[in-house]
């Protein structure tokens, strides 16, 4: 199942779900990361009190145990409340996510629209972007990609979603940044005639994307979208 921003769990939900071990252990997590937090320089990229280009923090230690004390099902909400508490810098967002797991690398993915990162982070969504696990896609495409990928780079993101087939009901603001694209409703057409001519079928999604594309009328409404080509009929030598 592929996780969303939108799915991460608030401290209230967890703390109904989770027992008294995992409570405290979060509250402890948490603590020491809004303690981080506390500690953070007035100049954006300064290093912490205390902290050398290759120290890690307490709190990134308890990130990487998140799963086992509070349980997997709730390892990406637990990472992501640990990143918010901390106002995660740059230098830990990157180091959690090189030195992580996959399901490590997801949730900083996840969480990256809530640090206050500007488009620092997007090496980070074109590592993702590169990679064929849709899980790292999927959290790839969220609102940090909505808000800081340029058309270019969003309209490939869009295809590898396509490919891979991520639903593209993961991609933040679609139906806002496809809109009258007509560089998008090109590339989209150019793929459905590649799956086409390979007798593939063409993705459902990819026709759920060419009508987003579609510019709207001199009435504010939708024009019509030119439809995907079909799959070729059979012929008797087929």
């Amino acid at each position: 199942m592929l996780t969303s921003p939108d799915s991460l769990k608030s401290r209230k939900e967890l703390d109904a779900e989770l027992g008294g071990a995992a409570r405290a252990w979060l509250d402890e997590a948490l603590a020491e990361a809004a303690h981080d937090a506390a500690r953070a320089p007035a100049t954006p990229g300064a290093l912490r009190p205390e902290a050398g280009p290759y120290a890690s923090p307490s709190w990134e230690l308890r990130f990487a145990a998140a799963g086992r004390h509070c349980g997997q099902e709730n390892a990406d909400s637990v990472r992501s409340l640990l990143l918010v508490e901390a106002r995660a810098p740059l230098s830990s967002v990157t180091r959690l996510y090189d030195q992580g797991t996959a399901a490590e690398r997801r949730a900083v993915l996840l969480t990256l629209h809530l640090l206050d990162l500007g488009d620092t982070a997007l090496p980070l969504i074109e590592d993702a972007l590169r990679a064929n696990d849709t899980r790292l896609v999927a959290a790839a495409v969220g609102p940090y990609a909505a808000d800081h990928l340029d058309p270019h780079a969003w309209r490939h993101a869009v295809l590898k979603c396509l490919f891979t087939e991520v639903p593209v009901a993961a991609v933040a603001r679609l139906a806002d940044r496809a809109r009258g694209d007509a560089e998008l409703a090109r590339m989209l057409d150019d793929f459905a005639a590649e799956r086409t001519a390979a007798g593939r079928p063409v993705p459902e999604d990819l026709r759920t994307v060419l009508a987003l594309t579609a510019p709207a009328d001199e009435g504010g409404h939708p024009a019509r979208p030119t439809a995907a080509p079909a799959a070729p009929a059979p012929t008797e030598e087929s």
